[in-house]
């Protein structure tokens, strides 16, 4: 578990899987410009199905949540590329981590939710000695996109794919190893 000023780090609980797959369907389908769960159903509803998720061995579903253990955001955190699960050509990647689904509740956003998770994921990565984190997104989510690159992710095209009508873009942030200067 990692504390923050105002809210903690931790892996999701079975019992909140409910409450999360609504929290990432919501937090989805108000993104402008996003297809909706009517035009694309099945994506909404491997978002509401965190359980399917998380029973995969290399996922891990990291939330934030508060002092009052109320839902923040919530991140998938993919060990093992293989089982990244976008379909495409990121499944191939190799020495890497995969980052998916990062979401922050309406009502929390600002606060520096989703930039915590993101770097916990990395800090993760680099604890696994991965080379490299590697994840998507699209224009509908600028801000995320935007973070990604205030971060030192760069695009990976590569990785890009078509999802429905949705254009979805693969980024990556190389990993250097930490050198311990004592």
């Amino acid at each position: 578990m990692t504390r923050l000023k105002d809210f903690v780090i931790r892996q999701a609980r079975a019992n909140e899987y409910a409450a999360l797959g609504k929290l990432l369907v919501s937090a989805y389908a108000g993104l402008p410009a996003m297809p909706s769960p009517r035009e694309q159903p099945d994506y909404y509803a491997m978002l509401e199905n965190v359980a399917a998720r998380a029973a995969k061995p290399a996922l891990r579903v990291f939330v934030a949540a508060d002092e009052a253990d109320h839902l923040l955001g919530s991140v998938d955190f993919i060990d093992d590329m293989t089982q990244y699960g976008s379909g495409g050509p990121a499944s191939m990647v190799t020495n890497a981590v995969g980052i998916r689904l990062l979401a922050v509740d309406n009502a929390f956003r600002s606060r520096g939710v989703g930039k915590a998770l993101t770097q916990f994921c990395i800090e993760r990565a680099r604890e696994l000695g991965k080379a490299r984190t590697v994840l998507h997104t699209t224009r509908a989510m600028q801000t995320a996109w935007t973070m990604y690159e205030r971060l030192g992710f760069v695009r990976f095209p590569e990785i890009d794919f078509r999802q429905g009508n949705l254009d979805v873009y693969g980024f990556q942030l190389h990993l250097l190893p930490v050198v311990d200067s004592s």
